[in-house]
Formats: C-alpha cells, sequence, structure tokens
C-alpha cells in the first residue's frame, strides 16, 4: 500500500498496517519479554507515525496539495525526515532498536530487521529530492559510527545484528538525495544477508556468540554459510555486501564528500571487526580448542531449508 500510493493519507495508512500488524507476531509467545519488546515497538512506531501524520497535514495546509512526491514546504520535509528516522532506527533515534530486537524470537527479529525497513525505505527514496543533505549526512554518520560502536561489546547475536542494521541504513541514508537507485541496492543486499543469517541462527536455536562454538558439531555446512554471509555483510572486497559500500563512496567522492566517506569508511572497520569476533567463535574454536561452552555429542541435523543456498549464492554473487 505505501509503496503504490501517491496520496500522502494512503501511504500513512499503509505505515500504520504495517505496525499493527507485527505486533501478534512479537507477542506470539506469550510472554513478559514478548510483551515488553512489542510495548516499546508500538510507542516509538505510534509516535512517529503521528510526527508523520502533523508533516502531512502541515505540508498540505501550506502548500494545497496531498501529493507524496512534493514535499516543498521545509519544515514539513525535516519533520517527515525525522519520523523516518525513528521508524527506520537511525541514530539518535534508535535505542528502540536493539531492546525490542533482544527481546522478540529469531523469526520476528528478522521480520523486524528486514521487511519492516521496506516501507519507510520507500518513502524517503520517494521524498528524497525535498529532503535536507545537512540533516540526512547528519544521520547517516552518526548511525553508522553509534552502530559499530554499540556492537562491539555484545554478545548477543540479536543486539549484534540490531547494529548492524543501524550501520546500514546509515550507508542507505547518506546516498539517498546523490543516488536514490544504490539505496534499494543497498537494502535488497542487506534484506537478503540479513535473511539467511536469521535463517541459519533459526535453524540452530543458536542467539549467543559463544553457543557459535559448537555450531560446526551441529552442521558444518552451516558453519562455512555464516562465515561467508558475515563476510559479506561486512563489505570483504570478493563478496556482495562490498559493492553498494564501494559504489556509495565513489559516489561521494565524485561530489566532494571526502570527510563523509572517510567516516562511514572508518565505521565500516568497526562493523567488520564484531562480525570478525563471531566468524573466530563460530570457525576457529574447534575441538580440541578451550572453550566454556557445553559440548553436544548427540544432536540432531537441522532441516535442510532451499533458502538458506539461494540467500548465500546472493551474499557470495561476485
Amino acid at each position: 500500500l505505501t509503496l503504490v500510493s501517491n496520496h500522502w493519507l494512503m501511504a500513512w495508512m499503509g505505515l500504520e498496517i504495517n505496525t499493527l500488524a507485527i505486533i501478534p507476531m512479537m507477542t506470539y509467545p506469550n510472554n513478559m519479554r514478548n510483551t515488553e519488546s512489542a510495548i516499546k515497538y508500538f510507542l516509538m512506531q505510534a509516535t512517529a507515525s503521528m510526527i508523520i501524520m502533523f508533516a502531512i497535514i502541515y505540508n498540505a495546509w501550506m502548500t494545497n496539495q496531498w501529493t507524496l512526491l512534493q514535499v516543498s514546504n521545509e519544515w514539513a520535509a525535516t519533520l517527515m525526515t525525522l519520523a523516518l528516522a525513528m521508524k527506520l532506527g537511525l541514530a539518535p533515534f534508535h535505542f528502540w532498536v536493539p531492546e525490542v530486537t533482544q527481546g522478540i524470537p529469531l523469526t520476528s527479529g528478522m521480520i523486524l530487521l528486514t521487511w519492516q525497513k521496506i516501507a519507510p525505505t520507500s518513502i524517503l527514496y520517494q521524498i528524497s529530492p525535498s529532503l535536507n543533505m545537512n540533516l540526512l549526512v547528519l544521520l547517516a554518520v552518526s548511525s553508522t559510527l553509534l552502530g559499530g560502536w554499540g556492537g562491539l561489546n555484545q554478545t548477543h547475536l540479536r543486539k549484534i545484528l540490531a547494529y548492524s542494521s543501524i550501520a546500514h541504513m546509515g550507508w542507505m541514508t547518506v546516498i539517498v538525495l546523490i543516488n536514490p537507485s544504490l539505496t534499494i541496492l543497498n537494502l535488497l543486499i542487506y534484506i537478503a544477508a540479513t535473511l539467511a543469517i536469521f535463517l541459519c541462527l533459526n535453524l540452530t536455536s543458536i542467539t549467543k556468540i559463544n553457543a557459535l562454538s559448537n555450531l560446526w558439531n551441529k552442521s558444518t555446512p552451516m558453519t562455512i554459510t555464516l562465515m561467508i554471509i558475515l563476510l559479506s555483510l561486512g563489505g570483504l572486497p570478493p563478496l556482495t555486501g562490498f559493492m553498494p559500500k564501494w559504489l556509495i563512496l565513489q559516489e561521494l567522492i565524485v561530489y566532494n564528500n571526502i570527510t563523509t566517506a572517510m567516516l562511514l569508511a572508518f565505521s565500516a572497520l568497526l562493523n567488520l571487526f564484531f562480525y570478525m569476533r563471531i566468524i573466530y567463535t563460530s570457525t576457529l574454536t574447534m575441538f580440541p580448542s578451550n572453550n566454556s561452552s557445553k559440548f553436544q555429542w548427540f544432536h540432531t541435523s537441522p532441516k535442510p531449508t532451499s533458502l538458506i543456498p539461494s540467500m548465500t549464492i546472493i551474499s557470495a554473487m561476485l
């Protein structure tokens, strides 16, 4: 609904349906943690939706039109940018993302960090010519830096993937005004890699880093798959994840945003560090090395899924 609508009210309605539809999925095994996370998510999304509605009405009052592509009023465009930043989890409105992702099951977390980003990004993409470049760069650089720093001291995989999501949203936001097509490319590659990681973790029921040291005992192919996808998500050159980062840095340099490009490149190293820590735990700490996790002699092989090989191929496409 949000993607195909040309009227602000229809786009807003799509965002609201998107928010309300995921709440029952987040609270499905009914316990306190899930309910708390769902309430946090709902409050944040409802606040952002109210700001979006205020910006829509203010823009319509000042310009007498409800077309999605024209946000000609500067204040309305600024409010819209901040509200979409809240919905996407961009810094400094990023605090809800790790908390909510940590409190819900892996399947809900997968939907939250992939599917839920599509509608707000589509609005950002469509109104990008009206947005303020300085505000976008500030949001993007702070997101990539905080996404990198925040994930360094985490041991829970869901929180690490949440901080990774914040950093990737920063990469998408910084280029939306210069070359919006790169934002879509980055989003598609990020969604493919994140889906594959969550599917791997869901099949093996792993949520902490120290449990990864036994992943090779459960499924050796899964260990190799996870390593390739994480390296791709980190943006190492032979893999697909490097492509959007390279193109974004190239575009920024062409438009003389050298400082922004340097900050983004440095923040990518922070992300790569905690990806490498996951890879080290899952692939390099094999028996008989010393690790504190419980060894599983008897295990059931995870059920094969056709999605993981296809996602791995996408992640290692280059």
